[in-house]
């Protein structure tokens, strides 16, 4: 249907099917799934962001999950992109869904969405000049003298 170069790393882990495709390509993929009458991929399950720091020029990705709630099949999309040029094409003209989505993953790991109709933070205060699911950030307080690493497992 999109020709044999759409997909790469073509798997079935869990008995979830997942394919990766470009950003460049992401949004028509998942318009002619959403349209398509034999498949009927009409409802986005979810989408996230994700953060690989030591994937030179693909740190960012997002994630897509979509649902055939007829015929009961997931699907699993997945896009990288490098954390200079964080633009992905949103979906909210094709899953109203999308909306807060998009609105977080733009909140948590500053993936921009031109064409959304409201791209503002959703959780944080819109002064953060950061996005904290980014892994840049120690995961504790290097400082602190209170924790017993017994307690902890190392």
């Amino acid at each position: 249907m999109f020709g044999e170069d759409a997909f790469t790393d073509v798997e079935e882990p869990y008995g979830l099917l997942t394919a990766t495709t470009t950003r460049e390509r992401i949004h028509d993929i998942i318009e002619a799934l959403q349209a398509d009458q034999e498949m009927q991929f009409n409802f986005l399950t979810t989408m996230c962001g994700i953060h690989y720091p030591d994937h030179e020029g693909k740190e960012l990705g997002m994630i897509y999950h979509l649902h055939s709630l007829v015929h009961n099949v997931r699907l699993r999309l997945k896009i990288f992109f490098p954390i200079a040029d964080p633009v992905v094409p949103t979906l909210t003209d094709i899953y109203a869904t999308a909306n807060w989505m998009e609105r977080e993953a733009y909140d948590f790991f500053g993936i921009i969405f031109p064409g959304h109709p409201n791209l503002i933070r959703i959780l944080n205060v819109e002064d953060m000049d950061y996005h904290p699911m980014r892994k840049e950030y120690p995961l504790e307080d290097g400082t602190r003298e209170d924790k017993t690493d017994l307690f902890f497992g190392r």
